[in-house]
């Protein structure tokens, strides 16, 4: 069947140089954006509830921005003042410079890796007289709480926001030939929005390799996979995937 019209589980681009909106040009297919996931946080009164105290902690590290959110909101809702005091590290360059919306930048003590957890806790272990504070969603990599207990980094994991899945009812009349999956919470709010989803004849695109072992383990068919070696990126991988299919 040929492929006709595309649901993408992510918010729509705010770039209008995004590569789905050429995709979507190029082989005359609509692509409509749904996030399947939102972020919820956990409220000051839960967070209170689990005693930890976060000026006990000499540095925060910071795997995205959205944790950055999330614990700039507890500190102000707990009314806590960061000290100037406070080191961050973060997991990229990009997430470092998000600090400026909420601290003077150049005046703080801040350090980040090149986009691998792996690659950060290597420069926290250059920092091990540090008291870390890790602010988390309730599902997050395990391989983070096992790297910074290997290196022997002390700290503290926080959770203060969740992810959910969002409410889908509204697309339960809506067929899409292809939908895309970046995470395995995506696959989740699938078959929690639609407990009875028969696969047919949609194709199912998933991103990286724990989003297609979810897609396996749901017993749903995976038709595309990215990255590989011919297509490094999403789009690149539809690209080709329709190309083929519209020929028919």
């Amino acid at each position: 069947m040929k492929i006709k019209k595309i649901l993408v589980s992510q918010p729509e681009p705010s770039s209008s140089k995004s590569p789905y909106f050429d995709l979507a040009e190029k082989n005359n297919v609509k692509i409509d954006f749904r996030p399947f996931i939102q972020v919820e946080g956990v409220s000051s009164k839960e967070f209170r509830q689990t005693r930890i105290q976060i000026l006990d902690h000499t540095a925060v590290i910071f795997t995205s921005r959205t944790a950055i959110d999330h614990f700039f909101r507890i500190c102000q809702e707990t009314r806590v003042t960061v000290p100037d005091t406070m080191k961050y590290f973060c997991i990229s360059e990009a997430t470092a410079f998000y600090l400026q919306k909420y601290i003077v930048y150049r005046k703080r003590k801040i350090f980040f890796g090149k986009g691998t957890f792996a690659n950060l806790v290597d420069i926290l272990k250059k920092h091990l007289d540090e008291n870390y504070l890790i602010p988390l969603s309730h599902i997050h990599k395990q391989e983070i709480p096992e790297l910074l207990t290997a290196a022997k980094v002390k700290y503290t994991k926080a959770i203060l926001y969740k992810t959910v899945s969002s409410d889908l009812s509204d697309l339960k009349d809506v067929n899409y030939d292809i939908l895309v999956f970046f995470s395995p919470s995506g696959v989740k709010s699938l078959l929690k929005n639609f407990p009875e989803f028969e696969q047919n004849n949609t194709r199912i695109a998933s991103f990286g390799p724990t989003t297609a072992k979810a897609v396996k383990d749901s017993g749903l068919r995976l038709d595309i996979q990215a990255p590989n070696p011919q297509a490094p990126s999403m789009t690149m991988a539809l690209d080709q995937y329709i190309k083929k299919a519209n020929k028919k």
